[in-house]
């Protein structure tokens, strides 16, 4: 193949001359020759000097039935060539109202309003102010707090860092930040409440946390099974019927975040079927458009819509692009693919090949903790296996895993704690996923042998 590298050289320049690139290290960005990713095409990415790529990442989590899907591509045209945008203000379009019938269909039980937005973190905040609403329509302003977990991301707006967890960003922009509780995350690996046989201990400090500030808490904030950016916490069975249970006698709303777990990740549609839950407010995004156009939604039960009815009332928040028609159109298209291609299914046969190949990192020299919940999964290195010693901040072993991935064939991500992050498309042939792990065994052995 004939390449351009003249053309690749002069995107890289232009590149670290004038973008600004999320939750990367600038020096380390300007000092590096970054990909420049021309194209997709299944569950492969390609760079712009023809290099081809497993997209193991999934392309930060969004992408479900493969990169240039023709259903996809053809709803989008279909859609373009009606209008690109409209309003959701006082009126609709056809989309956004078949959308949200069949999203509601999918969701758990009781969940029956769906409020379109672009971004996760806009999902999360707009929940926050639903519910903070919806007490002062009830007649209790005061409840204008929230609780979530330790470890918890819920995006990276002011609202959703304030009811974030993660420790390094937390301290950062703290004087930003609006007060918020916290409990115990269910990371078992790490956790010094729950016996061997996991008594839920985790969970039941949430009932410590209502006890004291109960009558000023709004919501409790969760991502159902698994704490994506902390490194895939996984929690145990019967975790979340315990934190919706404790919310529920203690009258607090209970919002589950399936910004990443949700549309077939940890095994259902939604990780909050896994234990029975329903929500008050549920946040989904990332998958919803399989990948193509940004579109969340903050889903309701009746009882918090109905709070906003009667003398004028309304819900003060809203964004321009909400249900955009055209990311409203590839969501449609995406969940008709759910069911011709059998996502779920497929999903979950493929979580049986993924636990069997994660079996073969167990003889990993610094191997410390193996998670996963259906096709999400996590590898955790530790200097010392048997004090669970994490190694130094500066070595960046999980870095130096990612970058020799990269070398041969695969982009994939770490996570704090030299963890390495699994979340392949679920697109992907068994074969595929099999070349997928055995790359990361191959760079893990090899980066491990270094130290």
């Amino acid at each position: 193949m004939d390449v351009d590298l003249t053309e690749t050289e002069r995107l890289r320049t232009l590149d670290q001359q004038h973008v600004w690139h999320p939750y990367t290290p600038t020096d380390a960005y300007l000092k590096a020759k970054p990909l420049v990713i021309e194209r997709g095409e299944g569950v492969y990415l390609y760079d712009s000097d023809g290099n081809k790529y497993l997209d193991g990442g999934s392309s930060l989590g969004v992408n479900i039935h493969g990169h240039q899907r023709p259903e996809l591509n053809e709803a989008l045209a279909a859609q373009a060539a009606r209008i690109a945008h409209t309003t959701l203000y006082g009126m609709t379009h056809p989309g956004a109202a078949q959308l949200a019938e069949r999203l509601v269909k999918l969701a758990p039980e009781g969940i029956d309003r769906v409020l379109f937005l672009e971004s996760g973190s806009s999902a999360v905040e707009t929940a926050m102010k639903m519910a903070f609403s919806y007490w002062v329509f009830k007649g209790e302003p005061q409840r204008n707090k929230f609780v979530s977990m330790t470890g918890a991301f819920h995006g990276d707006t002011t609202g959703a860092l304030s009811v974030g967890q993660m420790t390094i960003l937390k301290n950062f922009y703290q004087p930003l930040l609006r007060p918020t509780s916290a409990f115990a995350q269910p990371y078992c690996y790490r956790c010094t409440l729950c016996t061997d046989n996991c008594t839920l201990a985790c969970a039941d400090t949430l009932e410590e946390v209502l006890e004291r500030e109960g009558s000023e808490i709004a919501a409790v904030l969760v991502e159902p099974r698994v704490q994506n950016v902390s490194g895939m916490v996984v929690a145990r069975d019967g975790h979340l019927a315990r934190v919706a249970e404790i919310a529920r006698r203690h009258g607090v709303l209970l919002i589950a975040d399936e910004l990443g777990t949700g549309f077939g990740r940890t095994g259902p549609m939604f990780a909050c079927e896994a234990d029975g839950v329903s929500p008050d407010i549920l946040c989904v995004g990332k998958g919803l458009t399989g990948g193509y156009l940004p579109l969340a939604a903050t889903m309701a039960s009746a009882d918090v819509f109905d709070a906003f009815r009667g003398d004028g009332k309304m819900l003060l928040s809203g964004h321009t692009f909400s249900g955009n028609p055209l990311a409203v159109a590839v969501a449609l298209a995406s969940l008709d693919l759910f069911e011709k291609d059998d996502v779920i299914r497929h999903g979950q046969s493929l979580g049986v090949v993924l636990t069997e190949e994660l079996d073969r990192f167990r003889e990993v020299p610094h191997l410390g903790d193996i998670r996963q919940c259906g096709m999400l999964a996590a590898i955790e290195l530790v200097q010392d296996q048997q004090t669970r010693e994490p190694f130094p901040w500066d070595l960046g072993v999980a870095v130096r895993i990612t970058d020799r991935c990269r070398e041969l064939g695969l982009i994939i991500h770490s996570a704090p704690s030299d963890t390495i992050v699994i979340v392949p498309p679920l697109a992907m042939t068994e074969a595929q996923l099999r070349e997928m792990m055995g790359i990361l065994l191959q760079a893990t052995k090899e980066v491990v042998a270094s130290l």
